[in-house]
């Protein structure tokens, strides 16, 4: 089983901040931190250290896949596995993620009571 005490997630919209939150605290029993954009998960991520981040794919300024480019920039956040999250999932966007370094896809809205489930089997089931 891989060893998760922190998770930063990163999404633009508040509703799914505090669901994600609520899920990965109170299920999960994870620390967590939250960004709005990924401009903050650039200034949050080698600050915390997260074992894991949860990247919303589409969000306005800097997608998904440029924050993910750039945290493998990072000193501090270039080897942290990355999972990404989108309310479109199709294939052509998982293959996207996968091809640009992240270690899976999340289909949103997820469950609160299953998120941190997925999250620990995507992260034992990659090559991160």
């Amino acid at each position: 089983m891989v060893a998760i005490r922190k998770v930063l997630l990163v999404d633009d919209d508040p509703d799914i901040r505090k669901v994600g939150r609520l899920s990965l605290a109170g299920v999960g029993r994870w620390d967590v931190c939250v960004a709005s954009s990924g401009k903050e998960a650039l200034q949050i991520a080698p600050l915390e250290r997260p074992d894991v981040i949860l990247l919303d794919l589409a969000m306005p300024e800097v997608d998904g896949i440029t924050t993910l480019g750039k945290l493998r920039e990072l000193p501090g956040a270039k080897t942290i596995p990355v999972i990404m999250t989108t309310t479109r999932i199709a294939n052509t966007d998982v293959d996207s993620c996968i091809r640009s370094g992240a270690v899976g896809v999340l289909e949103k809205p997820f469950n609160p009571m299953t998120l941190p489930g997925e999250i620990q089997y995507l992260l034992e089931n990659s090559n991160a």
